[in-house]
């Protein structure tokens, strides 16, 4: 017989049980869970991924929801095990649910949350931290530094690229992706504004951009969406940062490439066998390769708990489902209590889950008077800094 997985319970005598597969930064989301009669279960397995037969063994026969995490794999077997247990929620701690069968909750009434919103300044932040890390060497300096190899200045030392005066492609222009443009090319007194435009192709953004973030969403359209014939389009000293999804890269070519092309270097953040990398990339000197951290910000990931938390929460009692899941600050606001709904459950239409008041949705800010609308997340947009010339 399996050894039982160890728990900590908040909340003993609660009406309504809820899983949470980890433990979560703050306290916040299990005090409102608390305040509405939850018992909360909490894994405090050391193990960093569970596998299906420990989450079966934690759902037990009775459950109302589960808060899981991304590396998750929820499909038939854990929706149908949550179903029989009495469940009608499940949200992930993540606003990706690529390891999540929605259909499959879906059939057995299984309402899915995500946590959008929270993330994107934190994404956007690392995203542009990665191209300037790669455009300046920092890491390989670091590197350097570290094993006592300095030994004075020289003219050739860890020469990098300058971004003044660059080309910049982000190639899904959403929130992120607009957010990230926006910190890069934040305007100083005396500079010249930044222009931009869309890019007729991606093609274009391949051949004309020093610097490309990726911000796509993955589906089958967008699956190794940057491979060898992709990369080839690209400059031989351009910067490919990635803090999307894993498996847009194909990471085999890109070792390839970052093989054949040295003034090439890329910033990763995701992979596309996580938590596995491609053999030979852990090797290449011009790649900086950061553990899925692009929305570790104490403020996001505590948000990110709350959200997920609130899911399965507004499931269980009931509760309408928020009209803009983007719009997060009424959830997060520590002063006052959230609004009675589910922050964003992606299959609510597929549910007939009612929903809450209607807001009007905003416009992200870009540059000045530059304003994007939030538009399906394939969208290619081109940007360019004026002044400086390329260098």
């Amino acid at each position: 017989m399996a050894k039982p997985l160890s728990i900590e319970v908040y909340n003993p005598s609660g009406k309504y049980r809820v899983i949470s597969t980890k433990s979560m930064p703050g306290t916040r989301w299990i005090n409102l869970l608390i305040e509405q009669d939850c018992r909360v279960e909490i894994c405090t397995q050391k193990k960093t991924i569970l596998s299906v037969e420990d989450i079966i063994a934690l759902i037990g026969n009775k459950c109302d929801g589960v808060i899981g995490q991304l590396t998750e794999d929820w499909g038939e077997t854990l929706f149908s095990a949550l179903s029989r247990a009495g469940g009608t929620a499940f949200s992930n701690m993540a606003v990706g649910y690529n390891n999540v069968d929605v259909n499959a909750a879906t059939k057995y009434g299984v309402a899915v949350g995500n946590t959008p919103g929270v993330l994107t300044e934190t994404t956007a932040e690392l995203a542009a931290s990665l191209s300037l890390a790669a455009a300046r060497r920092i890491v390989e300096a670091d590197e350097f530094m570290r094993a006592g190899l300095y030994d004075g200045w020289l003219p050739h030392l860890f020469v990098g690229n300058l971004l003044k005066g660059q080309t910049v492609g982000v190639i899904g222009a959403g929130r992120i992706g607009s957010a990230y443009a926006r910190m890069m090319f934040l305007k100083a007194n005396g500079e010249q504004p930044v222009t931009w435009k869309r890019a007729s192709s991606m093609e274009e953004v391949l051949r004309e951009a020093d610097v490309i973030s990726l911000h796509p969403i993955l589906d089958k359209t967008t699956y190794h969406l940057v491979n060898k014939e992709s990369l080839s389009k690209m400059k031989k000293e351009a910067i490919l940062i990635n803090c999307s999804r894993g498996p847009v890269v194909d990471e085999v070519a890109l070792v390839e490439h970052l093989k054949e092309n040295p003034m090439f270097r890329v910033g990763l953040d995701v992979f596309e066998d996580e938590p596995y990398m491609k053999p030979g990339l852990a090797d290449m000197k011009n790649a900086i390769v950061v553990p899925h951290i692009a929305s570790a910000s104490k403020w996001t990931r505590e948000g990110m708990a709350t959200l997920a938390a609130l899911n399965v929460l507004g499931k269980i009692k009931g509760y309408p489902v928020w009209s803009d899941p983007n719009r997060v600050e009424p959830f997060l606001n520590e002063n006052a209590p959230p609004p009675a709904a589910s922050p964003s459950i992606v299959n609510s239409k597929a549910l007939g889950l009612p929903v809450s008041k209607l807001f009007e949705k905003g416009h992200i800010r870009l540059a000045g008077s530059i304003q994007f609308t939030r538009e399906k997340s394939t969208m290619f947009l081109f940007l360019l800094r004026e002044g400086g010339g390329r260098r």
